[in-house]
């Protein structure tokens, strides 16, 4: 089985947000097993953590929006995307800001910090997913239709 993977060091990358056009510092930081992605909102008081996962998508319009005890992080999926496309499991992703910056537009600029900081395995099993039943979802208003299988 493959191994969760997190960062070996801490990588900071700066730019503007999308929609806030505010300046923004990200910071990837090395997060433990089974930590998941996490973001942590170091421009408020006391650094609240955000966990990336479904259970906190709280809007979807125009980027992901994640929320937990009130705390939200927009425009994640880039960040997100970076850090899976890499095989990263485990990662602490520091903002000042209520959303990262945009970069290009893209999700190379986090690619290339990631890279920079290194991989790192660690010691547990990658959990895996098994899809045992097929799943269909359809919208037949936008002529949408995803199956799994």
């Amino acid at each position: 089985m493959a191994k969760q993977q997190t960062i070996k060091k801490e990588v900071s990358l700066k730019g503007v947000g999308l929609h806030t056009g505010d300046e923004v510092t990200l910071t990837f930081k090395p997060a433990p097993e089974n930590t998941g992605y996490v973001f942590v909102r170091t421009d408020l008081e006391g650094n609240p953590e955000i966990k990336a996962d479904i259970d906190h998508v709280v809007d979807i319009a125009r980027g992901t929006t994640i929320q937990e005890n009130g705390n939200k992080m927009h425009t994640v999926e880039h960040v997100l995307a970076a850090l899976a496309g890499l095989g990263v499991d485990n990662a602490y992703i520091e903002v000042d800001n209520i959303e990262p910056p945009v970069c290009d537009g893209s999700a190379i600029e986090f690619v290339k910090a990631i890279q920079e900081a290194g991989i790192e395995e660690q010691n547990i099993p990658q959990p895996v997913l098994k899809i045992e039943d097929i799943i269909r979802y359809g919208d037949p208003e936008p002529e949408v239709e995803i199956h799994v299988v």
